[in-house]
């Protein structure tokens, strides 16, 4: 990767660090703070999607309020950017979600795909649109939650 394309993939690679940051956290204000007000949402779990902050706010709030105890750290792995007109980003990357005791100890994990569009808001980057997904068996349908680390 250039140095260009560092500079202009590192804003990104910061809003996942706050994307973690805030899921660990529960932190539902941090965690919307990332999206725009008009944020579509393809998200694997529960809905086909999620249309405005609102609906994303809830579902976080939901989300985070299950969890208990737990916490979740989020690990982003192969982030791949790319920025046009510096006003708008696609990025793709695979996430690890691990929930933790309260403890700290490891209790489970999953990987998803994720892709996202984003637009620049002034000196930061918001989140319009975000797709989740795994791959699912052709044959059971089930859905495979665990990362092949050759794809």
């Amino acid at each position: 990767m250039t140095n260009n394309a560092r500079s202009s993939a590192e804003p990104i690679a910061q809003l996942l660090r706050s994307y973690a940051a805030s899921v660990y956290a529960k932190d539902v204000d941090a965690f919307a703070a990332l999206y725009d007000a008009d944020v579509h949402v393809f998200d694997m779990w529960g809905a086909w999607s999620h249309r405005g902050i609102e609906a994303w706010r809830a579902m976080a709030s939901e989300w985070f309020a299950s969890l208990g105890s737990e916490r979740v750290a989020v690990g982003v792995d192969d982030l791949q950017v790319h920025v046009t007109n510096n006003d708008l980003a696609a990025a793709h990357a695979f996430l690890t979600y691990t929930a933790l005791s309260a403890e700290g100890k490891e209790l489970r994990s999953l990987n998803n795909r994720l892709t996202l569009i984003l637009k620049r808001c002034g000196e930061s980057w918001r989140i319009v649109h975000e797709h989740t997904s795994a791959p699912a068996d052709f044959e059971t349908l089930k859905i495979d939650l665990r990362r092949n680390r050759s794809a």
